[in-house]
């Protein structure tokens, strides 16, 4: 088996420089831009690659989740930088728009990115379930 040193995703946007703003001004991750695409770094470490595709169509998909302590806290700072968050049929979503999992899964929150790409914002603590 290789040797791994690293793993990382990825995601497409069409404009780099208004996913650079989105991601460090309203999520507050560290961005750092090297040979016209984006390394955000993330909580915990790690990090996800933003590359330039002109003719970017958002994923179907949710891209990247964060994991906050206080999601409600989280959610209305996040809205006063301007996110908006998104209601999906099928779900039962309180006023701030979290669907809480009431014990089948975490409460969350979905928003986009300027490029549409779906971002998920949800309740949890540092340990990850079954951490010795």
């Amino acid at each position: 088996m290789p040797d791994y040193i690293e793993g990382f995703s990825g995601f497409a946007v069409p404009d780099t420089d208004a996913a650079a703003t989105f991601y460090r001004d309203v999520l507050g991750l560290v961005v750092k831009e090297d040979h016209g695409m984006l390394m955000l770094a993330l909580p915990g470490g790690g990090h996800v690659l933003a590359y330039p595709k002109p003719d970017h169509e958002p994923a179907a998909f949710t891209i990247l989740n964060l994991v906050v302590p206080d999601l409600p806290a989280a959610i209305d700072d996040l809205v006063a930088k301007g996110a908006e968050f998104l209601r999906y049929d099928g779900f039962h979503h309180d006023e701030r728009g979290i669907v809480h999992g009431g014990g089948r899964g975490p409460d969350i929150a979905w928003t986009t990115d300027p490029a549409g790409n779906v971002i998920g914002v949800m309740e949890g603590s540092q340990e990850p379930e079954g951490a010795a």
